[in-house]
């Protein structure tokens, strides 16, 4: 049935149910990639220098990994449960545990990319003079992004998951409506807050792809030459240290 009576015979496709709950559907969907958004964010800064910490050697590189993954391993329930008495029913709740399980997938990622960073190429900055700073930043960082930024789009897609959990303390997007809808079998109501919940996966994977082959124009040059990637990662600190001198 169509119209009204699709919401009176409660079923999956209700373009009704849409139309008539716009703006809860705008509200959720908002608070949804915001949480995403912030706790990805929080999660890559926290990350750096824990894969920083990680690459001084297998003394740090075991606790740090070890750690970040043990993290993964708790339940979401639990979690929340566990930095309830430190952030009470809030979203700083919900956005602490979205980071220390982004952490898993981001400090290995970022520490994949700066182990993969030529050792010659790290020899010829010094030699120019760089300090670790300026080494890190304009030269490490910058060849580090493609992993980097792959483990920002896996961690992306996993939070936009997870933040539906928030939903036990009301912080959670999308969640908010699909938890209710399913004890009350509001069939519209959780096909389309789920539908969104993928498009938003969708979404934000793409604009990551994208912004991922903006930032590192060289790897598509070597894919296009059928090159090795060592050597064309080797090209791109070139021009940045000839830029940086």
């Amino acid at each position: 049935m169509a119209g009204q009576n699709c919401l009176v015979a409660n079923d999956w496709f209700c373009w009704e149910y849409v139309t008539s709950r716009s703006q809860e559907l705008t509200d959720a969907t908002v608070q949804h990639v915001w949480i995403t958004a912030v706790s990805v964010l929080i999660g890559l800064v926290v990350a750096v220098p824990l894969a920083l910490l990680a690459r001084r050697g297998r003394r740090w590189a075991a606790p740090v990994l070890g750690l970040t993954t043990l993290l993964y391993t708790i339940p979401s329930l639990a979690m929340f449960s566990l930095l309830l008495p430190l952030f009470g029913l809030s979203a700083a709740l919900v956005v602490t545990g979205l980071v220390l399980y982004s952490l898993t997938i981001l400090v290995r990622n970022v520490l994949a990319g700066l182990e993969a960073v030529p050792e010659d190429v790290r020899e010829a900055a010094r030699g120019m003079g760089y300090g670790p700073g300026r080494l890190l930043w304009q030269v490490e960082l910058p060849l580090a992004l493609p992993a980097v930024l792959a483990g920002v789009r896996i961690a992306t897609v996993s939070t936009i998951a997870l933040t539906t959990v928030g939903s036990i303390v009301g912080k959670g997007g999308l969640g908010n409506l699909i938890a209710p809808a399913v004890n009350s079998s509001f069939k519209a109501q959780v096909l389309t807050a789920s539908v969104l919940c993928v498009l938003l996966a969708l979404v934000a994977d793409l604009l990551l792809l994208g912004t991922e082959r903006l930032l590192t124009p060289w790897t598509r040059a070597t894919r296009r030459a059928g090159a090795a990637p060592a050597p064309a990662a080797a090209d791109a600190p070139a021009d940045a240290l000839t830029k940086g001198a």
